[in-house]
């Protein structure tokens, strides 16, 4: 029997079985392009960068004069915000919604010299044992979105590096922050929750939804990237008065917090090896 179009159409986004084969699009030709077209100069990025969905991140450090713009970061949807805190210097790109934007994001980071991509987002609450607000270092993804079964075959979760996330709680443990973790269902459509889905994601394990951690956790594995995922767990879908609080400063000063310990942990742990 013939092939239909939408039998084409079906198999190539939900049933792909190409995952070994190279991607013709690359981050490097479109951020070569991008260059030309803007006349950018050639440069890097920090070797550690953070994903800050909300955008809280990057509005604090502004609001402090605490960053200033990559001048060679040729993203056409994004800009890099650069500072140096505890002697860490970091990349921060804001707003990079959902797991389609954060790995698209991601692939151009690591092209253009990110060692260490750490997301810290948004989470609503599946768990009532968790106290608003918390930060989970994510270490498992139910796989409720699309990009991660372009990256990696069909499997219901994703689960982090184990070796990374070791090394980052080493170093929130030597900051002083308890390391809480987590599984969270990633989803594309937040505003499809229902209960019966969320009994679901509960049922299989998750503690939080959120939109971002499965695909950047599948990208992390195929490409073989060092990526960790914390949730900011700041509401309960919104059902109740005063939700999505995150504490002083939008939760700023505790994500960077959580972020140059996580990067300590990962370039200790680095080190190691290499010496």
């Amino acid at each position: 029997m013939a092939t239909t179009a939408r039998d084409t159409l079906t198999i190539g986004t939900f049933e792909r079985t190409d995952h070994d084969q190279p991607s013709v699009f690359l981050p490097e030709n479109l951020l070569r392009e991008a260059r030309r077209q803007r006349k950018l100069p050639l440069g890097s990025v920090p070797e550690v960068c953070v994903l800050d969905p909300d955008g809280d991140i990057v509005r604090y450090l502004q609001r402090e004069i605490r960053t200033e713009r990559s001048p060679s970061w040729a993203c056409y949807h994004t800009d890099l915000w650069l500072t140096e805190l505890d002697e860490v210097e970091i990349g921060i790109v804001g707003n990079a919604v959902g797991a389609s934007f954060a790995v698209l994001i991601a692939e151009q980071l690591f092209a253009s010299g990110c060692a260490l991509l750490v997301s810290i987002g948004s989470a609503g609450n599946l768990d009532p044992e968790v106290v608003l607000p918390d930060v989970i270092l994510i270490d498992r993804a139910l796989r409720g979105e699309g990009v991660s079964h372009a990256y990696l075959p069909w499997a219901p979760t994703i689960e982090a590096d184990s070796r990374l996330l070791g090394a980052v709680s080493r170093g929130l443990e030597r900051a002083g922050i308890p390391p809480v973790r987590g599984t969270t269902w990633t989803t594309d459509a937040p505003y499809r929750e229902t209960r019966e889905a969320m009994r679901g994601a509960v049922d299989a394990g998750a503690v939080i939804v959120e939109m971002e951690a499965a695909g950047l956790y599948a990208f992390s594995e195929a490409r073989d990237r060092a990526v960790v995922c914390f949730a900011h767990v700041t509401n309960s879908m919104a059902v109740s008065h005063g939700d999505f609080e995150k504490g002083p400063h939008e939760g700023a000063e505790q994500a960077l917090a959580v972020t140059i310990a996580a990067a300590k942990g990962w370039m200790g742990a680095r080190d190691d090896v290499e010496s």
